[in-house]
């Protein structure tokens, strides 16, 4: 077998994010009933999954680009495992923040589930940042 360019973790963290554009997909499905009207929901509703579903798919996205570069910079311990999966923590929770935050009939505003959202949103910013000095230090 070839020689691989990424680390072990990265090709699992790969390997996860990329069975998760499974989720996005049949969560595409859901915004696309709802849009259409028939998944009953407010225009408020509508907003937030619409969201949620752009933010899964580009935090996803992002994530995977990232892997080799944790990789390039030689991150290992704390820094590394931040730096490998807290975009990839962001995808997850991001999105959960968005949707589960406006659960239920005849929602106009967010629960308190949208924690989960600032939480995503610390997590990206930590990983991105140790990521960045990373790279600009190694």
């Amino acid at each position: 077998m070839e020689p691989t360019l990424l680390s072990e973790a990265s090709i699992r963290i790969a390997g996860v994010l990329i069975l998760a554009v499974a989720t996005i997909a049949f969560g595409g499905t859901f915004v696309l009933r709802v849009t259409r009207g028939s998944a009953p929901a407010t225009e408020f509703q509508r907003r937030f999954f619409r969201a949620g579903h752009a933010h899964a798919g580009v935090l996803v996205i992002l994530a995977l680009a990232t892997q080799p570069f944790v990789d390039a910079a030689g991150l290992g311990g704390l820094p590394g495992s931040l730096a490998r999966s807290g975009v990839a923590a962001a995808a997850i929770l991001i999105p959960a923040g968005f949707f589960l935050s406006v659960l239920g009939r005849d929602v106009e505003r967010p629960n308190g589930l949208i924690a989960l959202l600032w939480a995503g949103v610390a997590v990206l910013v930590a990983g991105v940042l140790t990521l960045g000095v990373g790279l600009l230090t190694a």
